[in-house]
This record gives C-alpha cells, structure tokens and sequence, in this order.
C-alpha cells in the first residue's frame, strides 16, 4: 500500500494536478504490485518561498515545474522493480499532463508491513487469522 504525497508549486489547474495523481497510480498499478482500489494519495501546493529546490543538482536542469514524489511503501520490492516504478512514473507524467523528466523527483520511502493500519486500528498486514 503505497502512501503518495506529491509537492509543487502552487498555480497548476486541477486538471493537471489529477492527471500527475493519475500518472503515479497506473504506474504504481504496471510496475508495484499495487491492486486495485489500493490509492491513497495526497497533493500540496506551495507558494515560492515555501518551496525550495536545486535547478542543478546531479546535473539535471530543474524548472519550477518541478513536482516532488514521496511514496511511503512496505520494504517488499526488488531493486529492479523500483526502477521500473521510477521509469513508468516518469513516462507516463511526460505524456500527461506534459512535465519534463527534469522536473521529476521521486523519493521512496520503506516501511516494515506492520507499521500500516488501514483502517479499526488494526495493523491489516500482521493482524491474527484466528
């Protein structure tokens, strides 16, 4: 259960904003073992002096288009299939709503699978069978 929270200036119109949520959940969908129904995602806009980045960092010349992807996952997926996350991520976001893949940051973050409760305060994950 991926947990997405994405951060960008503030400006872009809701279309483009949904189509970004969109673009990270068929791509979590194609590569993450994600299921269906499983979307849980967040946007926050930022006003430019609350949104600070490099424009040259790793050599890559960022814009302030620049949307930062923080996906909170259990500790379960290979390298590999991080990497295609990655890639389809940027993919799909280049096709729509039309980023450049300069202006993609993408951040994961693992947690162990019991430390996800979806719901009754229960951990959904480790809970008893019996």
């Amino acid at each position: 259960m991926p947990l997405v929270r994405v951060s960008l200036r503030r400006g872009k119109p809701a279309l483009h904003r949904q189509a970004i949520l969109d673009g990270i959940y068929r791509a979590m969908r194609a590569t993450f073992d994600v299921p269906e129904e499983d979307r849980f995602m967040t946007i926050t806009e930022h006003d430019e002096t609350d949104f600070s980045y490099s424009p040259n960092y790793f050599g890559i010349d960022r814009s302030d288009d620049l949307v930062m992807i923080q996906l909170t996952v259990s500790n379960t997926r290979t390298v590999e299939k991080k990497k295609a996350l990655f890639r389809q991520i940027a993919a799909n976001l280049t096709a729509d709503p039309g980023l450049r893949p300069e202006d993609i940051l993408i951040n994961l973050v693992e947690v162990l699978p019991e430390n996800w409760s979806f719901g009754h305060g229960i951990a959904q994950y480790v809970a008893d069978k019996s």
